[in-house]
């Protein structure tokens, strides 16, 4: 698998975190996003809505946001158009 590697760094409540984050082309196709860095930053605000940075998972494809949260693509999706 080929794609592009974001490095997230995140501070949250005094814990700062690392994350390495895979996106393909195809993740750019399926949640209708212009470019990586736009579709990172929109899915990270999406995760951190929901569980701290410290749950985030260290390293992860983008499309495994789905296994956790079934609605990732339908609200990254809306929010690309």
């Amino acid at each position: 698998m080929r794609g592009s590697l974001a490095t997230v760094r995140v501070e949250q409540g005094g814990a700062r975190t690392e994350h390495r984050v895979t996106v393909t082309q195809a993740d750019l196709d399926r949640y209708a996003a212009s470019d990586v860095a736009d579709l990172v930053r929109r899915s990270f605000e999406f995760l951190l809505a929901r569980e701290p940075n410290t749950s985030i998972l260290r390293e992860f494809r983008i499309s495994e946001i789905e296994r956790y949260f079934p609605e990732f693509r339908e609200t990254i999706s809306a929010e690309g158009e």
